[in-house]
Order: C-alpha cells, then sequence, then structure tokens
C-alpha cells in the first residue's frame, strides 16, 4: 500500500505528481525545486528586458528547496533528521557546487548523521532553476 502526500506549504509540483509518496517506513520525495510557495517566483533570478534569463543566486536558491523539502517532510509526518538520501542536480557543477556545498554543511553539520548524497550536473531542468532536490527518508512511525 502507498501513499500520495501532497503539501500546501510547498510549490505545487509541475506535472501530474505528488509531493511525496509513501511505501510502508521510507518517503520518497518527487523532485523539489527552489520555487516561492503561492507565487512560483524564483528566489534570486534576473531576468533581461525579454524574459530571459541572464543570472541567478544559487544560496537564494539552495535555501528556498531546503525550505521546500521541510514543507514536504513535515506534510508527510517527517522530520528534517529523516532525511536518509539526497540525490542534488545542480545545471551549472562548475559555478554553483562550491556555495552549494556550504549552504548544505549548515543544514547537514554533523556527516555521521547526514545523509547519503550525490550531486550531479545536468544541463536544464523543467523551470529555469539552477537547483533540485530528490530525497529519501526513513519514518520513525507508521499513522
Amino acid at each position: 500500500m502507498t501513499q500520495a502526500i501532497h503539501s500546501s506549504a510547498a510549490p505545487a509540483p509541475v506535472g501530474t505528481y505528488p509531493h511525496a509518496r509513501r511505501v510502508g517506513d521510507l518517503l520518497f520525495l518527487s523532485g523539489v525545486g527552489p520555487r516561492t510557495p503561492g507565487t512560483n517566483a524564483i528566489p534570486g533570478n534576473e531576468y533581461d528586458a525579454d524574459g530571459k534569463l541572464v543570472a541567478w543566486d544559487i544560496e537564494a536558491q539552495c535555501r528556498q528547496v531546503f525550505a521546500n523539502v521541510r514543507a514536504v517532510l513535515e506534510a508527510s509526518g517527517a522530520r528534517w533528521q529523516d532525511l536518509v538520501d539526497v540525490t542534488v542536480f545542480l545545471t551549472d557543477m562548475a559555478r554553483d557546487f562550491p556555495t552549494y556545498n556550504r549552504v548544505y554543511a549548515e543544514y547537514f553539520p554533523d556527516p555521521a548523521s547526514a545523509p547519503c548524497r550525490t550531486t550531479l550536473g545536468i544541463t536544464a531542468l523543467p523551470t529555469p532553476i539552477a537547483i533540485e532536490l530528490k530525497c529519501i527518508a526513513a519514518l520513525r512511525d507508521t499513522p
């Protein structure tokens, strides 16, 4: 049996999928980006007069993506500490990895209790975002 999770505190998915799906004691989050809940604005993005993306602030996007992950976890009855695996997608690995790695260390300061992590450099995401996270959490109790 599986349970789909939707969170009003996170930005709406950009497709037809839930924010997360619970399977037994595991929680699988769909890809979570840094769009702001309610407005879909992307923190730190700058556009030219034609609406073309010209710059982004990876630190602002990192902080928003972590807030969005937390919102989905909380809607699922999970905690930040329940994360066991994080896959990170960056659209500009060379430029953004050092900042991402620094911010990540603020959220997971102890490597002994931090989730496993994989970081991938990719060419694009479905919206003009520079980062997306795919997470798995191990839940403590069945609701």
